[in-house]
């Protein structure tokens, strides 16, 4: 039990009347118009602890406020697991990645995926990255309403093929269009109400696209397995654990899968935030220009941990728009959450999106201010689950520290050779049905530096 016995046990409290969605689709439409309205409504009419209607056969709840993600995440019982939850989401298309397994077998396979992120292979890769974003860039035609968002994520995109795959030599810029529409029918099945194969639905496009990815990624593993090279792609072939245990092709596909996904859309969704944000705010733009300057064209890691003001840049957007706002697991046993009994069975919806925002955690929390990050103020110190864009636990996310790095890389190149202005009154309208981006792609007035207009 996460909770003393002591303490009374309730149940999970019934929806209240017409505050629970439509009769088919359950809450699933609150969430994609609105997930911080749906948040804060459950919150008020419920608490911690709520019912939370979800198509399906399956009984759902959501879970609210960091002393919630700390049960969940701390897990001390081990009564909740990600596989049966994300597999009831998108398994069929990212089964075998690492957020999918658990208890030991993830341990195994976290340890063994360490080996390809430690600090020297994250040098490793950083030297990389400036190469693919100065590439990138090139091709940019800035001026006014560039739409960014679609930028980036080509721009992500054929950074992981960089750093994960060796540059993806061999293939043409129109098969890398369609790995990326195959990672977004992916991301985007999670969504579905019928989830059967059947075309043209989400579920089908998704089947097709985890297809379609598995026979790219295979292609690449033979040369891959013959020769160790700096790419992600061959150091999951040849990483092994403390006892010598490596990978199998199956299981190096599914990483890879996972990984690419991980890796491209969430550092895209953060990266069109920071556009944004940076764009509304000229002062810090300037400000982290004027630090990014003072640096070479290819700085280190070491050199991109010490821009100070993008970093605090970088956490208030993850903190404004997480690039994953809600995660979810299953209860394997009966367990008490906050005085809640969950009934094994029960499937959790939990959102770190929520926590970023409370105003008891936050001061004017949906005011960008990174200096709420800074050494004199802290505010994410509030509570230990206060900032958890990264998820926590045991399933924390193991790229992390290449993330923070590859962002700051980008946004690096970007105020070297540009400058930007979005509307102050502009914000993004986000499609919410799976990681949230812009539908408008997100239109900023882009520049080459000193050009006034």
């Amino acid at each position: 039990m996460t909770q003393t016995t002591a303490e009374r046990v309730r149940e999970i409290p019934s929806p209240v009347r017409g505050a629970h969605g439509l009769p088919v689709l359950g809450q699933l439409l609150d969430y994609a118009r609105d997930p911080q309205a749906l948040f804060e409504r459950q919150w008020t009419t419920y608490g911690a602890v709520s019912p939370l209607r979800v198509a399906g056969r399956h009984r759902w709840a959501m879970l609210l406020g960091a002393d919630a993600l700390e049960a969940v995440f701390a897990n001390r019982d081990k009564a909740f697991a990600n596989q049966p939850a994300w597999s009831y989401l998108v398994g069929p298309f990212f089964h075998g990645g690492l957020m999918l397994l658990d208890f030991e077998e993830h341990h195994l396979h976290r340890r063994i995926l360490q080996q390809a992120f430690t600090r020297d292979r994250l040098e490793g890769y950083t030297t990389r990255v400036h190469p693919a974003v100065a590439r990138g860039v090139a091709s940019w035609e800035p001026g006014r309403d560039f739409r960014a968002y679609p930028a980036l994520k080509a721009l992500t995109l054929d950074i992981a093929a960089d750093l994960f795959m060796g540059g993806a030599e061999h293939t043409s810029p129109e098969e890398m269009d369609r790995v990326n529409r195959a990672f977004i029918d992916c991301v985007q099945a999670a969504t579905s109400v019928v989830r059967l194969p059947v075309p043209p639905g989400r579920w089908w496009r998704g089947h097709r696209g985890r297809r379609l990815l598995e026979e790219f990624l295979r292609s690449y593993l033979p040369e891959r397995r013959a020769t160790e090279t700096p790419d992600l792609l061959s150091q999951l072939c040849h990483v092994r654990s403390e006892e010598g245990e490596g990978l199998t092709d199956d299981q190096v596909v599914d990483h890879m899968v996972f990984l690419m996904m991980a890796a491209h859309d969430t550092s895209t969704i953060t990266l069109s935030t920071m556009l944004e944000l940076l764009g509304k705010h000229p002062d810090w733009q300037e400000r982290c220009r004027a630090e990014s300057r003072a640096l070479g064209e290819q700085p280190s890691l070491a050199e991109l941990d010490s821009l100070t003001s993008l970093d605090l840049v970088m956490r208030e957007c993850l903190r404004l728009r997480a690039p994953v706002p809600v995660v979810v697991r299953k209860a394997v046993r009966e367990t008490v959450v906050l005085g809640h009994r969950i009934p094994e069975g029960t499937f959790l919806m939990v959102s770190p999106q929520f926590t970023h925002l409370q105003p008891e955690l936050w001061d004017d929390p949906h005011r960008f201010d990174p200096e709420r990050f800074g050494p004199e103020r802290r505010e994410d110190k509030r509570h230990r689950h206060a900032w958890d864009p990264f998820g926590g636990g045991v399933h924390k996310c193991l790229g992390m520290f290449f993330a923070g790095a590859e962002v700051k890389a980008v946004m690096h190149h970007l105020l070297r050779r540009f400058e930007w202005r979005v509307d102050p009154d502009y914000t993004a309208p986000l499609d919410n049905h799976s990681l949230p981006f812009p539908v408008d792609g997100q239109p900023v007035d882009l520049y080459p530096l000193g050009d006034h207009r």
